[in-house]
């Protein structure tokens, strides 16, 4: 069983014949102790009541001090533990490799747990309309929907369309990347289109990455292709905002 971190109780000072509003100066008081340290990666904070109680606030002022920096990206509410101050946040470049190999290069340990696999019809009129765009023959696919680690910390939530040709396995998945299970098969992937969003979380999603509603994500929609410019998989990812980014570069 995860033992939950002690809570860090901070030394604040809030100057009440300031014309600065009470939340900031928390929150600005807060993100110092991070910035300084004072507050590491993963340390709790101690929660609203105690927050109200110490310092003499309404507790509506400790809750919007606190989702100020839920917003900034610097703490985050997890369900069943409290608020906590984020860990570094995880970067992808944008390649086309899978979430497995980038985790590995960045020196965390992936897991994988498999949520999902099924072999049909597509039922989501959406998803439907972004394979039939790409002029995909199949009628039958394969669905595959995963939560992805890094550290034993929940990242992502991958949900994976590919046609029922592909010979794969809910083994192969928990145990390898999709792509490198497409690379066994002999698929060379060469290209990929996707769409890049923002977005809230849904409760069931919130639930799965192990944090409190309202959380932010990205969700990023993916066409991919081998090198033959045969459409291999439709990807449907998504991300928790405050542990990931993308990156890209840009040249005039």
């Amino acid at each position: 069983m995860t033992v939950a971190p002690p809570v860090r109780e901070l030394d604040i000072t809030l100057e009440r014949n300031s014309p600065v509003p009470l939340y900031y100066q928390l929150a600005q008081a807060i993100e110092h102790a991070i910035n300084t340290g004072a507050l590491a990666p993963g340390d709790r904070l101690e929660n609203e009541l105690s927050l109200t109680s110490r310092l003499g606030l309404s507790r509506p002022t400790a809750r919007q001090a606190i989702q100020e920096l839920v917003k900034k990206g610097l703490l985050v509410r997890k369900r069943g533990v409290g608020t906590q101050v984020v860990r570094s946040q995880f970067r992808r470049t944008e390649a086309l490799s899978s979430l497995n190999e980038d985790i590995i290069k960045a020196g965390q340990v992936p897991s994988t747990r498999l949520l999902e696999f099924s072999v049909g019809g597509l039922e989501e009129q959406d998803v439907r309309d972004a394979i039939e765009a790409a002029a995909v023959p199949e009628t039958e696919f394969i669905k595959i929907r995963r939560l992805r680690l890094a550290d034993e910390m929940p990242l992502a939530i991958l949900t994976n369309y590919l046609p029922a040709r592909f010979e794969l396995t809910e083994e192969d998945l928990r145990t390898k990347s999709l792509y490198a299970c497409l690379r066994s098969l002999g698929v060379n992937l060469k290209i990929a289109h996707q769409q890049i969003s923002a977005r809230l979380m849904s409760e069931a999603e919130a639930e799965l990455l192990d944090v409190e509603t309202p959380a932010a994500c990205l969700s990023v929609d993916r066409l991919a292709y081998d090198d033959v410019g045969q459409f291999v998989e439709f990807g449907r990812h998504m991300y928790h905002a405050a542990h990931y980014s993308i990156q890209s570069s840009l040249v005039a």
